[in-house]
């Protein structure tokens, strides 16, 4: 049995003075599995993702994302791990203004295990399979559902073992927000990703075989 894409252990995350915490028991997502954890804005969600990812340290509690101990890593080797095997999709996207499509998911690739001769073959081939057909225009001039495009070519230009998504359709209109997910989803599956989606949009349910709720993990007061 292939080991799972994510692993935490007796997670915790306090904020002493706003008085909650998050407490994770226990938390795995299989390889290639698709998770939708849902709540309410505020609620800890996109904490519990930047503690995955090690943008933040947890109290206390393990981390693993394809075998590797994100919380026990610091500096440059959290960096190079994270790039690795996490990709993110932002709501926001936090796409690199001023410069092109290829040139955002070429600077995903700088941190992956891939030869440098080979990013810009599998930078445009992934922006090709995505639907950009132009890879070297600037995304300040691309539509919104171009720049979520790119955003999703970045997530998974390393070959990631899980892709965490941050609430990436909260400010698209329901049309838009079934085509973004098809795509993101679809995406995933084709790399072989796992991928753990946020929302507070109940009618992201069906999509998804597995759903958690963060207020599980929450003790006491949220933000």
């Amino acid at each position: 049995m292939p080991e799972p894409a994510l692993s935490i252990r007796d997670l915790s995350f306090a904020y002493p003075a706003a008085g909650w915490s998050l407490r994770v028991p226990r938390l795995e997502v299989a390889a290639g599995e698709q998770v939708l954890l849902v709540g309410g804005s505020g609620r800890g969600k996109s904490t519990l993702l930047q503690l995955i990812a090690g943008l933040r340290d947890p109290g206390t509690g393990a981390v693993e994302v394809a075998g590797v101990r994100i919380d026990s890593l610091r500096g440059a080797a959290r960096d190079e791990a994270r790039g690795r095997r996490i990709g993110m999709i932002f709501q926001t996207f936090n796409l690199l203004h001023g410069f092109s499509a290829l040139e955002n998911v070429l600077a995903a690739l700088m941190f992956s295990a891939m030869p440098a001769a080979e990013h810009e073959s599998r930078a445009r081939s992934l922006l090709g399979t995505l639907g950009i057909a132009e890879p070297d225009a600037e995304v300040d001039r691309m539509s919104v559902g171009q720049q979520q495009r790119v955003a999703v070519a970045r997530a998974l230009a390393a070959r990631p073992a899980l892709v965490l998504a941050d609430e990436p359709t909260a400010s698209l209109d329901p049309e838009n927000t079934a085509a973004a997910m098809d795509l993101i989803q679809q995406a995933c599956r084709t790399d072989g990703a796992a991928l753990l989606c946020t929302s507070h949009d109940p009618a992201m349910r069906p999509r998804f075989g597995r759903t958690e709720t963060i207020d599980a993990f929450v003790e006491g007061a949220t933000r």
